[in-house]
Order: C-alpha cells, then structure tokens, then sequence
C-alpha cells in the first residue's frame, strides 16, 4: 500500500503541473512545474514521508529504464536532429557544462558549512 501512495503522489503531482501548464500556457514542461509542486510540498512538509524515500529509491535504481523512451523519441526525429545538430550539441554541451558547475559549486559550499558546524576540539584533531 505504501508504493500505491508513493507512485500515486508522483503522478498527481505531474497532472497538477501539466494542468497548470495548459491552463496557463507556459512554454515549460507540465512534468517540470509538477517536479516542482512536490518540491514545494516536501518543503513544506520538511522531508518526504518513508513510502516516498523508499518507492523513488527503487525507481532511481532502475533510472536507466526511464531513457528508452527518450532514445526512441530521438531516433523518431532524426532526420531534424540531423539539419538542426549545431543547437543540439551547443545546449547538451551547455547543459552539462553548467550542470558540472552548479553541482562544483554546491559541493564546495556544503563542505565548508559542514567544515564550519564542527565543534573546535573537532577542526584540531582532522589537522
């Protein structure tokens, strides 16, 4: 029963961002607005419940099998990738260029407030 809920919060979560994004007509993803609804909810909420953790834990393991699709939807339009691959390549070499730099970025700053939350006797005994 707790998988039921997990999946069923995940899916009502994409429904409310893909109605959002009809309603409102964004030029964003409706899966997006909905990833950031939960955002939102698990926020407020100050964590996700246990049957969340465990179920997206599961799916994360088999993320591999999410990309199918895409690679199918890829394959389906080729012959546009192929006229239009200088864009292609600049927004994945571009994604993945700030994708490196935000996640450097973070874990240096997460290193030095864990490194600034250590009692003192801590700091002298680690140098």
């Amino acid at each position: 029963m707790p998988v039921l809920f997990a999946v069923t919060t995940l899916l009502f979560m994409q429904f409310l961002g893909e109605a959002f994004v009809r309603l409102t007509g964004l030029p964003v993803p409706g899966a997006l607005v909905g990833l950031l609804l939960l955002f939102a909810v698990l926020c407020l909420n100050r964590g996700a419940p246990k049957s969340l953790r465990d179920t997206t834990s599961h799916i994360l393991q088999h993320l591999m099998l999410l990309f199918i699709p895409v690679v199918a939807g890829i394959m389906l339009h080729f012959e546009r990738i192929a006229n239009e691959w200088v864009p292609f390549l600049a927004a994945s070499l571009g994604g993945t260029v700030i994708t490196i730099l935000v996640t450097a970025i973070t874990f240096r700053w997460m290193l030095q407030r864990a490194e600034a939350s250590k009692p003192p006797e801590a700091k002298r005994s680690a140098s």
